[in-house]
């Protein structure tokens, strides 16, 4: 699934080939995605121009000044900017056609999802207020994601790290991938109660999280299935990774088999030397 470095990387790729540019034509193949794509898109955008391009969490947020577009890449979706015609490829569902750049030429921006887990809805007034959106917690890499705030917000909670740091309530954009990096990191086993953490260790986990990302951000993204960015490149994070999808594999930092354990149905890697939970407590957990 598309994770917060791989959103990121795809606004980034995209934004300055189509802002400024006017929507000039929507083509829906498939409607049927999350939500329904809505109807009224082919005659609501074209004539419209395009501001900007924001992200929150994993959204993307397609500035049309008189609203937004809302879209999300759910388990296997992408967008893609295509100067030229290409041939309309098995589960291209939605084409949304832009004129006017610098270089006086058409782009077409085509989004890609073979599992139909994404979306792309309209926003006619304030975004942050969306249900989809307005009850988010943090970015990570924002001023608003420190120590004393996770200290705060995990302090009633006895479920394990790993879940709280998925949690988008708690913070938006640590995906399973990222969990897992940042815990070891930090030297924190996935288990440990999220209330049970000293602000000591919380500040551990808030530096690993954010270098997880920033890396993650200049690898462009990790590609463990299907996730390309605008261009149609993969990313190449996951070629450093340290104990994700690495079960059995010796441990970077001290040799130790690399252990698998189901939390939330999802699988959890974690060297059982580095992370114990006596290393746990030792560091201040």
């Amino acid at each position: 699934m598309p994770e917060l470095p791989e959103v990121e990387t795809t606004r980034r790729g995209i934004e300055p080939l189509l802002t400024g540019r006017q929507f000039s034509k929507v083509i829906i193949r498939e409607h049927r995605l999350r939500w329904p794509v809505p109807d009224h898109l082919p005659s609501l955008l074209p004539g419209l121009t395009l501001r900007g391009i924001q992200r929150r969490a994993k959204y993307l947020l397609f500035d049309a000044g008189q609203g937004w577009l809302l879209g999300h890449l759910g388990m296997s979706g992408s967008f893609r900017v295509l100067t030229e015609p290409q041939p309309v490829r098995k589960h291209d569902h939605l084409d949304l056609e832009l004129d006017g750049g610098a270089d006086g030429g058409g782009v077409t921006l085509r989004y890609h999802d073979p599992r139909r887990f994404g979306c792309l809805l309209w926003i006619p007034d304030d975004w942050q207020q969306h249900p989809l959106i307005r009850d988010l917690g943090p970015e990570p890499l924002s001023e608003a994601f420190h120590a004393d705030y996770l200290l705060q917000a995990l302090h009633k909670r006895s479920s394990a790290i790993k879940l709280a740091l998925m949690d988008n309530h708690v913070v938006v954009g640590v995906g399973n991938i990222y969990a897992s990096e940042a815990l070891f990191l930090a030297g924190i086993h996935p288990q440990t109660p999220a209330q049970e953490l000293s602000l000591v260790a919380l500040q551990r986990l808030v530096q690993a999280v954010q270098q997880v990302l920033t890396a993650a951000l200049a690898s462009g993204g990790s590609t463990l299935r299907d996730y390309v960015n605008a261009r149609g490149d993969t990313g190449y994070f996951q070629l450093t990774l340290n104990v994700y999808d690495r079960a059995g594999e010796p441990c970077r930092q001290c040799g130790t088999p690399i252990s698998k354990l189901l939390l939330g149905q999802r699988s959890s890697f974690f060297c059982a030397q580095c992370q114990s939970m006596r290393q746990t407590a030792h560091n201040g957990g």
